[in-house]
């Protein structure tokens, strides 16, 4: 399949969910060990990348983050025990829903317009609902 792909985001409710961005942020804490190193990775503020993992600390009962604050003696983040089983239960439905997608993503893939050769680039038009 070409550029076809399916993208997952749980939804607990109202304005509490994990999808792919948070799930990339926590690997990316995971290997750089630093919560600024791992948003300047995803090309995302301190303040982005904080409010995120906030945002996750704050919808689950357990931390998916533990923090020390920085200054002279360093400070960094580490996933914790559950931060790493979120990831891994995540990383397992995304699969399974994969496998079970793939033969009807390819039906859809093959029934796209060939792309037309234009100067102007195809714009995103998928619309998204705001939830308050």
């Amino acid at each position: 399949m070409g550029d076809t792909r399916l993208t997952l985001r749980v939804d607990f409710g109202a304005n509490r969910s994990i999808g792919p961005g948070k799930v990339r942020l926590l690997e990316a804490v995971g290997r750089s060990g630093s919560i600024s190193q791992a948003g300047r990775e995803l090309g995302m503020s301190y303040r982005r990348a904080w409010l995120l993992i906030n945002d996750m600390n704050q919808c689950f009962q357990q931390a998916v983050i533990s923090a020390q604050p920085g200054g002279s003696q360093g400070g960094g983040a580490t996933l914790t025990e559950f931060g790493e089983k979120l990831i891994a239960d995540y990383r397992a439905i995304e699969d399974s829903a994969q496998r079970a997608a793939k033969s009807h993503l390819r039906d859809l893939e093959s029934s796209l317009r060939t792309p037309e050769r234009s100067a102007e680039p195809r714009r995103k038009t998928s619309i998204k609902g705001r939830t308050r």
